[in-house]
């Protein structure tokens, strides 16, 4: 479907208050000691949503590779990932399909999608989306290597040799490279760790397209991630894509996870423009909201009634053959 498609517009609204929600209830659980830490992306749905909705998922190197970082939920609820996972990995249940409850929420590890582990150090996804794009590269089909990180993270080498390796003359790399700008490390403002200037001007010294989009319009975003994947399909070269986006919620349960006044809410925004539309209107926004509100309750039910991991399962899925290995179990720990 084409963007100015009306059952699209709406797709893309109902998710991002889907994912909205979602990250509300994550919040909650996470100030009401079901669940250890947050951290998330309320305020990037208007860009997260349509990059879900645009990417060729599937196994295997015909399809996507998906280097992501921790704020993508929307991301993969536009791919088509239960809510309920997202609750499970909050609440550390063994139910939890990426890491069985033994890592934070928005980590997540999907095998039939080629979604890799998603990693707490900050940037190193650019490292390792290399990888990737080097195997297909080779390849030379249609499968692309996609890479999300913030702004703050550009700082890293991790990030440098992403834009070393993707843009080597006669070897380049079929990568679309994003980075979702909110001006704001963990409580550092960008200005104080950066030069003022659109960190897409950093890909362009490296020879690679590169443009810088206001992420908290979906109908753009939409066109500009649709243009940037075209172009590293056909091409097999990489993209960069910088999308300015809001921070609605502060970085993390560290820093409060409190609402933040005077940032840009792309859902209220776009609600604007399908009014205008004639689209949607205000009781169309209330139902939808009422929705997933009322969907979400029984994901949070039906999750605090499931087992949690035992002590016994901590090496489970980490060592091979584990319970045949030379080294012994820690006393305190023999299944």
């Amino acid at each position: 479907m084409k963007i100015n498609d009306i059952k699209l517009q709406n797709k893309i609204y109902e998710l991002m208050v889907q994912s909205r929600v979602l990250e509300e209830r994550l919040i909650k659980m996470n100030k009401s000691g079901l669940g250890f830490f947050w951290i998330g992306g309320p305020g990037e749905e208007a860009f997260n949503v349509p990059l879900g909705l645009l990417i060729h998922k599937g196994e295997g190197i015909a399809y996507d590779y998906l280097h992501f970082h921790y704020r993508q939920s929307a991301t993969l609820l536009a791919m088509g990932e239960p809510v309920i996972n997202f609750i499970r990995q909050m609440n550390n249940t063994m139910t939890d399909p990426y890491s069985k409850g033994r890592n934070f929420v928005g980590h997540c590890a999907i095998k039939k999608w080629n979604v890799i582990p998603i990693s707490s150090p900050i940037e190193v996804q650019y490292s390792t989306a290399i990888g990737t794009a080097v195997a297909q590269a080779r390849e030379n089909g249609q499968g692309i290597t996609i890479v999300t990180g913030g702004d703050a993270g550009t700082a890293e080498g991790d990030f440098a040799s992403c834009l070393v390796w993707a843009s080597r003359q006669g070897r380049e790399l079929p990568m679309l490279i994003i980075v979702t700008d909110n001006r704001f490390g963990i409580s550092t403002c960008f200005n104080e760790v950066h030069c003022d200037r659109p960190i897409a001007d950093r890909a362009r010294g490296f020879g690679i397209e590169a443009i810088t989009i206001n992420g908290n319009d979906p109908i753009e975003s939409y066109q500009a991630i649709e243009k940037a994947m075209e172009y590293v399909r056909t091409k097999r070269r990489p993209y960069f894509l910088e999308a300015r986006v809001s921070r609605l919620y502060g970085h993390s349960s560290a820093s409060g996870a409190n609402w933040i006044s005077g940032e840009v809410d792309c859902i209220k925004e776009f609600e604007k423009v399908l009014k205008t539309k004639n689209i949607l209107a205000d009781e169309d926004f209330t139902k939808i909201h009422k929705k997933y509100e009322d969907e979400i309750v029984p994901c949070v039910q039906k999750v605090l009634k499931e087992l949690k991991p035992s002590a016994t399962t901590i090496f489970d899925d980490i060592f091979e053959n584990r319970k045949d290995a030379s080294v012994p179990w820690p006393r305190w720990l023999k299944p």
